[in-house]
C-alpha cells in the first residue's frame, strides 16, 4: 500500500509542475499586455522617490512636488553631449515653457560634476527649474526603463503622466505637449 502511495505522489508531482507552467498561456491578451508594461505605464501617477540635492546632504522626495503646474523630470548626465545640447536649447526657449516646473535628475555622477553643470548653464537663473540633484537610489532608471539619456517625463497639473520622451527631443516637440 505504501508503494502505491509513493508511486502516486511521484507521478503526480511532474503533472502539477506542468499545470503551473501553463498559467501564462491562460492569460487574456489584455493581461499579457499589462504584464509587459513598464512600471511608469502601470502606475501613471508621479511616483515618490528620493533625490539628493547639490548640497550633498538634503534629500528631496518627489512626493513633495506641488500639484497645479505641469512637471518635467529631466534625467541627464552632465558629461553627455546630447544632454548638454538639450539643456542649451531648453535654456534658450525657457520663457516658452514657463508653465512647466523642471526637476533635473542625474544618476551616479559626483555632486561636483552636477554643480559645475548647474553653474555652467546658469540654471539658477531660471525660476521654473526647481532643483537639480542625484538619484542615488537608482529609482528613475528602473521605474522608467531608461536605456539612454537624456530622458524627460512630463506630468500634468494633477501629477498624471502625459509622456515619456526618450533620447533627444526638440523644444518644439515639448511645447506641443506642454501647452
Amino acid at each position: 500500500m505504501r508503494k502505491i502511495f509513493w508511486l502516486t505522489i511521484l507521478f503526480s508531482l511532474p503533472a502539477a509542475g506542468l499545470y503551473a507552467q501553463e498559467k501564462k498561456d491562460t492569460l487574456t491578451k489584455k493581461e499579457q499586455a499589462a504584464d509587459t508594461l513598464k512600471p511608469y505605464q502601470k502606475y501613471p501617477k508621479l511616483p515618490a522617490f528620493n533625490i539628493r540635492l547639490m548640497d550633498s546632504v538634503t534629500i528631496f522626495n518627489t512626493y513633495n512636488i506641488p500639484a497645479g503646474k505641469k512637471t518635467m523630470l529631466v534625467f541627464f548626465s552632465p558629461d553627455c553631449g546630447h544632454c548638454q545640447s538639450l539643456i542649451k536649447h531648453l535654456c534658450k526657449k525657457m520663457d516658452s515653457l514657463e508653465n512647466v516646473q523642471f526637476y533635473m535628475i542625474t544618476p551616479i555622477h559626483s555632486m561636483r560634476e552636477l554643480r559645475n553643470f548647474y553653474e555652467n548653464y546658469h540654471l539658477a537663473d531660471f525660476k521654473n527649474i526647481q532643483l537639480a540633484g542625484r538619484d542615488y537610489e537608482f529609482f528613475f532608471t528602473t521605474f522608467y526603463g531608461i536605456k539612454v539619456v537624456p530622458d524627460l517625463v512630463l506630468y500634468d497639473e494633477h501629477k498624471k503622466l502625459i509622456k515619456l520622451f526618450e533620447g533627444n527631443v526638440s523644444v518644439t516637440e515639448l511645447y506641443k505637449y506642454t501647452h
